[in-house]
Order: structure tokens, then sequence, then C-alpha cells
């Protein structure tokens, strides 16, 4: 998996090509987090928005594909306990219907294969009231956007829309 290949360089590549909005991205999406929410974080990569958001809420439970990806956001996340992280496929989230009250899928709708399905399921497992957050800096008409997703597709990563 190109996830797992990349996962040591990920973080160096995104602070050098896009530093101030990478890093911005946890804050900001902590900003729709309360003390007491239980949040699903779909597609977690290295944790740029994990330990943020799990220093707001009361539970965090963090999927990826990638073990690669992974392993970089269990060191980030050391020393925080309300962190669970689990090998997941996004478009087949393994939980009940309605268990999450803020379910997050940062920066990785524009790679998935079937990205409705990963939407569905992540409307399926937020509570009623809940929310789903997708951020994401990826922006088709953007020059430095256009650049990367060129370097990217060399190297085996896919931006499908």
């Amino acid at each position: 998996m190109i996830w797992d290949r990349v996962s040591g360089l990920y973080d160096f590549f995104e602070n050098k090509a896009n530093g101030k909005v990478y890093n911005a991205l946890g804050t900001r999406t902590a900003e729709y987090i309360d003390e007491n929410d239980i949040v699903l974080e779909c597609a977690c990569g290295t944790g740029a928005i994990t330990a943020t958001v799990a220093r707001k809420c009361r539970k965090l439970v963090a999927v990826d594909l990638s073990s690669g990806m992974m392993k970089q956001a269990e060191a980030k996340c050391r020393g925080l306990d309300n962190v669970i992280f689990r090998k997941a496929d996004i478009t087949k989230l393994n939980c009940g219907d309605e268990k999450f009250d803020k379910v997050i899928a940062g920066n990785v709708i524009h790679l998935l294969d079937d990205a409705e399905t990963a939407v569905r399921e992540m409307l399926r497992v937020c509570k009623k009231g809940g929310k789903v957050i997708i951020p994401t800096y990826v922006n088709s008409t953007s020059r430095v956007s256009k650049a990367l997703s060129g370097f990217c597709s060399i190297i085996g990563v896919r931006f499908n829309r």
C-alpha cells in the first residue's frame, strides 16, 4: 500500500509543501468538537487532526487502512488515554448506527474510489443531530494543489475528484 511506504515522510512532505494549512487543519477541525463528544476519525493518517481533537473530546476512535500511517499517529498521541486506533475501511465501518457525536474524514474524500459509500457510512454512524466534518485543503484550481497532485500521481497516489 502506497500509504505504508510514504508514512515516514508524509508529515515532512506536507510541512514543506503546505505547512501552514496542514498544521492548522487539526486546530480548525477541533473548533467543532465539544468536551463530551465521542468522535470517530476516518482515515486518520499520521494524526494531523487526531492529537488536537483528542485533547478536546471525551473519546476518539481513529481508523485508517494503513498501519504505517497509524503508527505515526499513535506516536503523536502518546500520553492521550482517550484515543483508540483501529484498522478499518471507511466504506465499510464495523460499528453500529448512531454511535458517534462527531465523525471526521480529513483530506481523504478526493482519494476514494467510492466517496459516496464512505459518506453514507459516516452519516450512518453519526448520531442524529451530530456532525460529519470533512475538512480538506486540496483545491483543483490551486497551482500548488495541481503541482502536488501531479507529483503524487508519479508515486502512485490517485486524486479521483
